[in-house]
């Protein structure tokens, strides 16, 4: 049992699980939009998202050094690097356009984790602003990468699904950020912290529903999309008002990072008969 436990701990630690959920909305994407090369996207995306997310958790920590390196920081060290250089050879397979993107990308999240100026503190510190940093990227890298990356036309439609996913990421943080009340740091100024649960949970469900509601908008309006997009509302909302600050630690870094994986296996075997 201490091995499984350590197994599923290096699994979340090292962001394998939350890049697995970005492959999922990126390969989703492939299938809204019917794009066939969808492949090395989707696998920049996830090996790219373990080296971003690992940066960001481990990198103030690193350079103040308060982390003393046990054996599974070292073991996700090795795996961000093993990462590193496989999304550095998925990034050189894109398209131009989409490798600039990318690139706009990664300078938001070395933003969002170094301070460039003397005595300013980086972005992830900016009071307030980093749910919209990070669910600004998820869009970005899980929608509009494979959409330029095929050349298609950013349609009405296309801003309509970033508008849904914006939405649905920023929800999903919400859940992250009631959990983390009695550690997040004062200054940061999550929701939360500065509107409380209750109002927090209200605004996280009246969100999901204008999620649906933007749904009618699509001029390809299809009722198995929307049938299934009302269950992963209805299960998010589940989630975010069950959320609490005494919840397990893998009920949001498991459980609700595990929404979109099942969002996308669910299309995939819809899409299948």
């Amino acid at each position: 049992m201490k091995t499984l436990k350590k197994i599923v701990n290096f699994y979340i630690n090292g962001s394998i699980h939350v890049a697995l959920s970005a492959y999922a909305l990126t390969r989703l994407t492939g299938c809204l939009f019917e794009i066939e090369k969808i492949n090395d996207v989707s696998l920049f995306a996830f090996f790219g998202t373990i080296v971003g997310y690992n940066f960001v958790k481990y990198d103030a920590l690193a350079r103040t050094k308060k982390l003393q390196m046990s054996l599974q920081l070292k073991a996700i060290a090795f795996l961000s690097f093993l990462s590193f250089v496989v999304s550095v050879y998925y990034y050189f397979q894109l398209q131009k356009n989409t490798q600039i993107i990318g690139f706009l990308f990664l300078v938001i999240t070395m933003l969002y984790t170094l301070p460039f100026f003397p005595n300013k503190k980086n972005a992830r510190n900016w009071a307030g602003i980093k749910i919209y940093i990070v669910a600004l990227c998820w869009v970005g890298v899980t929608l509009f990468l494979p959409i330029i990356n095929n050349h298609l036309p950013l349609t009405s439609y296309v801003f309509l699904v970033a508008a849904q996913r914006f939405i649905l990421i920023f929800v999903l943080i919400l859940i992250f950020e009631i959990i983390d009340l009695k550690l997040d740091d004062p200054h940061l100024k999550t929701v939360p912290q500065q509107i409380g649960v209750v109002k927090t949970k209200r605004v996280g469900v009246m969100l999901m529903i204008v999620f649906l509601l933007l749904e009618f908008l699509s001029t390809d309006f299809r009722i198995e999309f929307f049938a299934l997009k009302s269950a992963l509302a209805i299960t998010t909302i589940l989630f975010l008002l069950f959320s609490n600050e005494n919840r397990s630690r893998y009920y949001a870094s498991f459980w609700v990072e595990s929404i979109p994986v099942f969002w996308w296996l669910v299309l995939v075997v819809l899409e299948s008969f």
